[in-house]
């Protein structure tokens, strides 16, 4: 039998919550049994800059980089930073991505524009694409900072890991105080 190794990219903007996000899904990971890599990209991640975090899982792991077309799910937390990373996205994977966008420095500065139709073109190179109103769900669940936990809820379904592992995973990492308003926000996710 060979070793499955299963690839997760999710890429997003600084401050978007990406690095708790992929210590969630880590976790869970781990909770289920998976020997797990995860390595992040986060230069200039706090004023904005790219953020994207690899996480690899299977029997055994060697490597913590996920090579270039060999992304089985990405999860954009932003729809430019979707788009670029489509690239490391094998043929036939998945793509959920946030419809939110965020305007880097050279299109806010009037000195680039900010790509039209990005959705249309995700779709026409990825079939299997879902578009999330990631904000709109987190407002609904009480606080617009949990778009990271709606997205994962999203993530959630696509990924065969018991319920469990992740409400655990959730009750383990989440401040007490956010934790209701997380686990309404991941059920939210999960129920697309």
């Amino acid at each position: 039998m060979t070793n499955q190794v299963t690839n997760i990219l999710i890429s997003g903007v600084g401050g978007q919550g990406i690095l708790l996000a992929s210590e969630i899904l880590s976790e869970v990971l781990m909770l289920a049994g998976f020997d797990v890599k995860k390595n992040e990209i986060h230069g200039m991640s706090q004023r904005g800059g790219s953020v994207v975090s690899h996480i690899r899982y299977g029997k055994k792991v060697y490597s913590s980089i996920i090579p270039e077309g060999q992304a089985d799910v990405l999860l954009g937390f932003e729809l430019l930073e979707t788009y670029r990373c489509l690239p490391l996205v094998r043929q036939g994977g998945s793509v959920l991505t946030n419809n939110l966008q965020i305007f880097p420095p050279p299109v806010t500065l009037g000195k680039e524009t900010y790509p039209e139709d990005i959705p249309a073109k995700i779709s026409a190179a990825f079939p299997d694409t879902t578009l999330v109103d990631g904000l709109r769900l987190a407002a609904e669940a009480g606080n617009p900072r949990t778009v990271n936990t709606v997205l994962l809820g999203a993530l959630s379904k696509r990924v065969d890991i018991d319920d469990t592992c992740w409400q655990q995973t959730l009750q383990k990492m989440v401040p007490k105080k956010y934790l209701e308003e997380n686990i309404k926000a991941f059920n939210l996710g999960r129920s697309l």
